[in-house]
């Protein structure tokens, strides 16, 4: 039976962070909305509290029954998921004159509480909560403060008395699952690993062979579809489908016309070398047509969804023996997200919106993996690395990258501007040491240490990079003897772990000079480059 940890989200903007560092630690977990917690599920071996925007004070507050398992499974709650704790089981949570937010450190460690070994004395932790613990429970103990947080950190082993529950709690005010918690990962370890007693056997192997043999066994002896992009979660779906059930995978992948430069071509050599079968469709007549005009960026988005779903469907109906419909939907496009009602305002993501009329089962490979995951599962199944470490890119490709109408010439011009762009990122090598080279190395991007240091590309460093056609503007300029009158370009480059938040990319000037240059050199159309250095939020990624 595999075990799990569940995380219950109250939330909190980082619930998903805790997930990927639970499962770095080899361990799955499922992350639910705070009120479904599974009853009766034997593989759960223990469960996280996240935290919350709301005050345990607040009417509308979210709160669950703590009966369903402290006690009988080891719980360890997070800032909100400790005050909630505490506030429930007869403990004081009061307002603070100031927000305690920001670093700060532990003063006083228990060293010998399994929660902190491993730890060194002011070791250094996030804080971030308005409400503060005055006042434990009766029978728990503090083993952790810092200067201003007297109850840092406090436990007990057996919430409810000698023979009443043997399961220990552990409550702390900070956050570790992110980055400024220095030893958080050690604390994440030490619960997960050593308290509910993780046997640390999810991996990309083990995920790998256990989705093949569970696909043969769904699938049978039918016939599956499945809609490639391109992308990496699409195409590590059809390898993995592809070992499950050979040729009985057929997979269609459409080329509206703008997609990335000569990508259509050389993904499809990719997916035959891949030993893929693969129906490429050249529908870029269609979509151009049926684009013409439309400025609006919704407007834009629903012409290209219509008009690949009629496409893909007409494409698919000639595959009449078909039973199943195979998506590349990962875990975080299935989490249900709550916002500041408790609503839920993401669920189930149907990737491409297919009508249901296709009377076809879903097959999603891939359900319960994170997006470092997914590559690592790529690496596993020996796919080439290029096709792994493809940045993600919006399903209705450059046409949300131009703004305004689009036609033939804008989308050469920026897909011209684009390629420079993308082929410099990859070209340009940096070093790195210490935490920086650490965070690359275990997100699966290769690369060797030497000395300290390891060297990769800045594409390797990016999650997310590409080119925007202002062509709705247009700039003076220069070249040569001649007065130009063309249109801008814009160049973006952000850092994310799983682009719900988001910040600019620090590029070298020497390497936003000599691409600006090349751009400007090369590019017909371009007379002008800038560089975009908004953060999401309050900014998207894209800029339509």
């Amino acid at each position: 039976m595999q075990q799990k940890i569940i995380i219950l989200d109250f939330g909190s903007q980082t619930t998903q962070l805790i997930g990927r560092r639970v499962r770095e630690l080899d361990t799955f977990c499922e992350i639910l909305p705070y009120n479904k917690f599974p009853k009766d599920d034997p593989s759960v071996i223990g469960v996280i509290l996240s935290g919350s925007p709301y005050s345990v004070h607040d009417p509308e507050a979210f709160k669950v029954d703590l009966s369903q398992f402290v006690g009988r499974l080891p719980v360890l709650g997070i800032c909100y998921g400790a005050q909630f704790i505490s506030n429930t089981l007869g403990g004081k949570v009061e307002k603070t004159d100031s927000r305690e937010y920001g670093r700060a450190h532990l003063e006083t460690i228990d060293l010998d509480n399994p929660l902190f070994h491993g730890f060194e004395k002011g070791s250094q932790v996030w804080m971030s909560h308005g409400d503060t613990i005055t006042a434990i429970p009766d029978g728990f103990e503090v083993i952790a403060s810092t200067k201003d947080v007297t109850n840092a950190a406090f436990w007990t082993s057996s919430p409810f008395g000698e023979g009443r529950g043997e399961a220990p709690v552990f409550a702390v005010q900070f956050h570790p699952e992110v980055f400024h918690t220095v030893q958080g990962t050690q604390l994440l370890k030490n619960f997960v690993v050593d308290i509910c007693g993780s046997r640390q056997d999810w991996s990309a192997a083990s995920f790998v062979d256990t989705t093949v043999r569970e696909l043969k066994e769904q699938i049978g002896n039918d016939r599956v579809i499945l809609g490639l992009s391109g992308g990496v979660d699409s195409s590590v779906a059809a390898v993995l489908l592809n070992r499950a059930i050979g040729n009985r995978l057929t997979c269609i992948f459409v080329d509206h016309g703008m997609l990335r430069k000569n990508e259509f071509q050389q993904v499809m050599e990719d997916y035959k070398g891949l030993g893929l079968n693969v129906i490429g469709v050249d529908a870029s007549e269609k979509f151009f047509a049926d684009l013409a005009g439309v400025t609006e960026p919704e407007q834009k988005r629903k012409i290209i969804g219509r008009d690949f779903v009629e496409v893909f469907n007409a494409e698919a109906k000639k595959i009449t023996d078909a039973r199943w419909l195979a998506q590349g939907t990962i875990y975080p496009d299935r989490i249900e997200s709550l916002n500041i009602t408790g609503k839920v305002i993401k669920s189930h993501h149907n990737v491409g919106g297919l009508p249901e009329e296709m009377h076809l089962q879903l097959c999603e490979p891939l359900k319960w993996l994170f997006k470092d995951e997914v590559r690592r599962v790529g690496r596993q199944l020996r796919m080439p690395e290029h096709l792994i470490t493809r940045h993600p890119f919006p399903g209705p490709g450059l046409a949300v990258r131009i703004l305004g109408d689009i036609t033939r010439e804008k989308v050469r011009v920026l897909q011209d501007a684009d390629d420079i762009y993308i082929r410099g990122l990859r070209e340009y090598k940096v070093k790195l040491s210490g935490e920086e080279a650490r965070k690359v190395l275990a997100a699966g991007v290769p690369a060797t240490m030497t000395d300290g240091e390891i060297e990769v590309s800045l594409y390797d460093q990016i999650w997310q990079a590409g080119a925007i056609l202002l062509s709705t503007v247009r700039s003076v300029g220069v070249m040569g003897d001649e007065r130009t009158y063309e249109n801008p370009v814009a160049l973006r480059a952000v850092t994310s772990t799983d682009a719900m938040t988001a910040d600019w990319a620090h590029l070298p000037y020497d390497f936003m000079a000599k691409v600006s240059n090349e751009i400007i050199n090369k590019v017909r159309g371009v007379n002008r480059v800038c560089y975009d250095i908004s953060s999401k939020p309050p900014s998207t990624i894209e800029w339509e």
